[in-house]
């Protein structure tokens, strides 16, 4: 890079100062990750926005690795995060006021510029794709008290149908050497917006029960009214939120709510092609860049205490995400209208999953119905709806 553009991009980006953070420890931001060598004192040139820091406390002799300690910041140009290690806590603290404007004018100077690590810019349009409807009001909204998001804190889940890959991640935690107790009081999660999983309601039985239930349309509905605010954006950026604190975070309570929301959005029948055509283009859009990112096998992950968490145990052929998405599928191949921009996103999904996975969704037609010839007549009508989304990341 030319050093003028460098020089700018250092003194315009973000820069997140870690001090005395010990040597072998992993630091992640975003989808990158480092290893603490001597030097190392932080990231620099961070484009200004939402990012998600991340980092993992190791052994003396690096090979075994605490639980995922991670943290959303929301900070504007030439911004200057500052956390300092506590050795006896071994996570990352704020420092005093009189502390922290002492190393602002540090790093502005460039004092610490040689020890500070850049920010991959060529990785950032993946980041942007992740995290685009995730603003500093769902930070504030959704994070815990503290703003540390780790699975060694957060309430116990119990009494919750388990699948495949949750039992799987039960069994890794229950092998991690976890430094410090928690104690029950300490327990603290995010404030997830809570999804009913069966939809119970007075005065109503039988078979208008059994309707609610088999078209989640009327409970998202009352969830964007009661608690989103009307706002769509609002509910992808907590499904975005909940992914990135399960993937990057291994937080087990995110995995939960991000199943719940697939699982919610999923499950609606008539909203898709009826009331809410542009909220489902833009959830295929955000589901199939996390289950893009989430399946690339060259992300040089450095093993930790929790592994990779999308790995095979939960997106076998029998997974709840098959389930979920061979039904929806069938739905849209079954629809007598579609929104031309849902059907092509729907179409990306599944041929994302069939080429990584091997997944097959073949149903009892001989046709699939996403692929109809040209003036096939028992072909959905596709709409072509011309309201461009404000939010949507630059780069499709």
């Amino acid at each position: 890079m030319d050093p003028d553009a460098a020089l700018e991009l250092v003194k315009h980006g973000i820069t997140v100062l870690l001090l005395d953070v010990p040597q072998y420890t992993l630091v992640g931001i975003d989808t990158q990750m480092f290893v603490v060598g001597p030097a190392f004192k932080g990231i620099k040139m961070i484009p200004p926005g939402v990012h998600f820091v991340f980092y993992s406390s190791s052994s003396r002799d690096g090979k075994e690795f605490s639980p995922i300690i991670g943290f959303f910041i929301d900070a504007g140009p030439s911004e200057v995060i500052v956390r300092k290690w506590d050795q006896q806590e071994e996570r990352l603290v704020k420092v005093s006021e009189e502390e922290e404007v002492r190393y602002v004018q540090a790093v502005q100077s460039l004092e610490f510029d040689r020890q500070l690590g850049p920010y991959t810019l060529s990785q950032d349009g993946d980041w942007k794709r992740l995290s685009n409807y995730i603003m500093k009001s769902t930070i504030e909204r959704l994070e815990p008290i503290g703003g540390e998001i780790t699975v060694t804190t957060e309430p116990v889940m119990k009494n919750t149908p388990k699948t495949t890959m949750e039992k799987s991640l039960d069994e890794q935690l229950k092998t991690i050497k976890f430094s410090t107790t928690v104690d029950k009081s300490e327990r603290k999660g995010c404030y997830y917006t809570s999804i009913p999983r069966v939809i119970k309601r007075k005065g109503i039985q039988g078979e208008e029960l059994t309707s609610l239930n088999l078209d989640k349309t009327q409970l998202l509905e009352s969830l964007l009214m009661k608690d989103y605010g009307g706002s769509e954006d609002s509910l992808l950026g907590e499904l975005q939120f909940a992914f990135i604190a399960f993937l990057m975070g291994q937080s087990l309570e995110a995995f939960l709510q991000w199943k719940s929301l697939v699982s919610l959005l999923f499950g609606c029948v008539e909203a898709p092609f009826h009331t809410r055509s542009q909220l489902f283009t833009k959830f295929i859009k955000v589901i199939y860049y996390q289950l893009k990112y989430g399946l690339q096998k060259d992300h040089n992950d450095v093993q930790t205490g929790a592994s990779s968490l999308l790995d095979d145990s939960w997106l076998s052929a029998d997974s709840f995400l098959h389930h979920l998405c061979k039904d929806f599928f069938l739905l849209v191949q079954e629809a007598s209208v579609v929104d031309g921009d849902l059907l092509s996103w729907t179409r990306k999904v599944k041929e994302l999953l069939e080429n990584s996975l091997g997944w097959e969704f073949q149903h009892s037609s001989a046709v699939d119905g996403m692929y109809f010839e040209e003036g096939d007549e028992c072909a959905p009508v596709v709409e072509m709806l011309n309201e461009p989304s404000t939010n949507e990341a630059a780069s499709a």
